[in-house]
């Protein structure tokens, strides 16, 4: 490819509204051109990046046994209303009419489709285990669409979808998914974890997620340095604190703390660790009619160390809180505590509330809480003594730095991702919803064992950039690099011998199947540099008059500091041992 014949278009400035590095970059580099928020075209030098994720994904998908189709991107509302999500979906999935005035949605995943195929296609025990997959456009209409690719309301997914006889069968097909996916992040050339993640409301603990590492991942990924434990925060355990509560030391007292409302501001007041106070969070459950009116509410107290985060996953696991809950109204919690938050405790309570306490809670003695009076506090707080021992105990709170190991192996790490890929047993969820059966070994009709497998083609190449770049501009791994080779003539079209030894080994490389771009255009060397420094093709070829005369040309990677120069004659093998490296 001569760079005369393609199109190349840099800017020296992001746009206003580009927030994180990737946007910043992606479109400075000519790669994504913004049309409405959150919908962007992929200009041909973005799009070469796509289509090498994309080509590893379906060469790994293809060699996993997978087989690939296409689903439309509006679908029939029927589909979703059998399963439920046309209307249990919020404003992200996009509902539409036809001229007829029927309903069908845009897709921003495809259960319900590749489920309607199951059904009429798959009858047999005989023809499973099956695993149909796509590479297609989605569309959810995020209520804030933000940076750039990684967060827009169009992009373009892999889904893949298992359908096997029974539950050993389809954990099986999960795992040749996991094995796939490795191999698949393995080949971006990324620093990514594969982590736990939570499995929702379906259960069972066949879920994780592929996470790109990156300062700027809007998750936290827990995770051993010295072992292969990885969760996300959401799955990560707490686990209960070895070794016995420590014996009441002080009396419980009433204790004035005006204007103090937070765990923070009331350890500082009293010189204590912010690990000796406890927080109070008020939440409700509602007992619905048949209409879906609130006929019965439940108010409940959770209590959390005062330096530790409440983790709505692990809360939403409690029993009694497992069917859904919302955080308790004002006047509600007025009513139970006689007091506004900022001072609740579960001493001296106004109306009775269910108690569920932190493992971490469960085992402090002389802790501090609210006294349900405004500007004071109870000190010297102790179970068994000054309230009943706690009868729901539970794992209620976010990990942080240094906590236990699960594994047992050593201290809990945190850093940040960005997750680009999901693997996740479904189960019998969407089969069951929609009738799906196949006629097992016995002759009775069973319902499939689903998995389903995502992967965000054009999320990652954002990730790739949030882990990938300097402040000259994005810097590609050779895989999903747009070009994997520029040449660079200073003087093409002022010296025949530079124009020569540009274009043959533009064709040599070509020959050699690498992917090459000859920059052919006439720039200055620090303009041509920049631009090739700012779109991160990883190795560059500089050819000059001089260096001709001399029988060298100047190599540099994207991460070099300086060039190295070699021998014109040799340069083909070495360029072949870089790429190769």
């Amino acid at each position: 490819m001569k760079a005369s014949q393609f199109f190349i278009s840099t800017l020296k400035e992001a746009p206003a509204d580009a927030e994180v590095v990737s946007h910043q970059l992606m479109t400075r580099a000519g790669m994504i051109k913004k049309l409405g928020a959150g919908i962007y075209s992929y200009m041909p030098m973005g799009l070469r990046v796509i289509q090498k994720v994309e080509a590893i994904v379906r060469e790994e998908m293809n060699r996993a046994g997978a087989v690939e189709l296409t689903m439309p991107v509006v679908q029939p509302a029927e589909l979703w209303q059998e399963t439920g999500r046309f209307d249990k979906m919020g404003p992200e999935l996009l509902r539409i009419k036809d001229r007829h005035g029927r309903d069908y949605v845009v897709q921003p995943t495809s259960e319900e489709v590749v489920t309607d195929i199951a059904r009429q296609e798959l009858r047999s025990y005989k023809q499973l285990p099956k695993n149909f997959y796509q590479i297609q456009t989605k569309f959810r209409d995020e209520r804030r669409p933000r940076f750039g690719l990684m967060r827009g309301r169009e992009f373009i997914m892999k889904d893949a979808y298992s359908f096997d006889r029974d539950e050993a069968a389809a954990k099986a097909s999960y795992q040749v998914m996991a094995a796939a996916y490795r191999r698949i992040f393995d080949r971006f050339g990324l620093r990514y974890r594969a982590v736990a993640a939570d499995s929702g409301a379906i259960g069972g603990d066949l879920s994780e997620e592929f996470q790109v590492i990156a300062a700027t991942g809007e998750d936290a990924i827990v995770y051993c340095p010295t072992s292969d434990y990885a969760a996300n925060m959401e799955k990560a355990e707490a686990l209960a604190p070895a070794g016995p509560r420590a014996t009441a030391a002080n009396p419980m007292v009433k204790t004035p703390t005006p204007g103090k409302s937070t765990c923070a501001d009331v350890a500082e007041l009293l010189g204590v660790p912010l690990a000796t106070t406890v927080k109070s969070l008020v939440l409700a459950t509602d007992t619905l009619n048949e209409a879906g009116e609130i006929v019965k509410s439940q108010v409940w107290l959770l209590l959390l160390r005062g330096d530790h985060d409440m983790n709505e996953v692990k809360v939403g696991k409690v029993p009694g809180l497992d069917a859904g809950f919302r955080f308790a109204t004002i006047p509600e919690i007025e009513a139970h505590f006689g007091c506004q938050p900022g001072y609740l405790g579960p001493i001296g309570l106004k109306l009775p509330v269910k108690l569920v306490v932190d493992r971490e809670v469960a085992v402090l003695a002389d802790w501090i809480c609210g006294a349900n009076q405004p500007d004071f506090h109870m000190t010297g707080v102790n179970w068994g003594r000054d309230l009943s021992e706690p009868e729901l105990v539970a794992d209620l709170r976010n990990v942080v730095e240094g906590d236990a190991s699960p594994d047992g192996q050593g201290a809990l790490a945190i850093e940040r991702g960005i997750e680009v890929g999901h693997v996740f047993y479904l189960g019998t969820k969407y089969s069951k919803g929609m009738g799906a059966t196949f006629l097992g070994e016995d002759g009775k009709p069973a319902h499939f064992e689903m998995g389903c497998y995502g992967i965000g083609i054009t999320r990652l190449p954002a990730a790739a950039i949030e882990q990938n770049h300097d402040e000259r501009g994005i810097i590609w791994p050779d895989a999903i690099a747009p070009f994997t080779v520029v040449i660079c003539p200073i003087g093409m079209d002022r010296s025949p011998d530079v124009k020569a030894a540009a274009e043959q080994l533009h064709e040599q490389l070509v020959a050699a199947g690498v992917d090459v771009l000859l920059d052919d255009r006439g720039e200055r060397p620090g303009a041509m540099f920049a631009d090739w420094e700012l779109i991160g093709v990883p190795h560059r070829v500089t050819i000059g008059d001089r260096g001709i005369k001399e029988g060298q040309i100047e190599y540099q990677h994207r991460r070099d500091a300086a060039a190295t120069k070699v021998a014109v004659a040799e340069v083909l093998d070495f360029l072949k041992g870089r790429i190769a490296a």
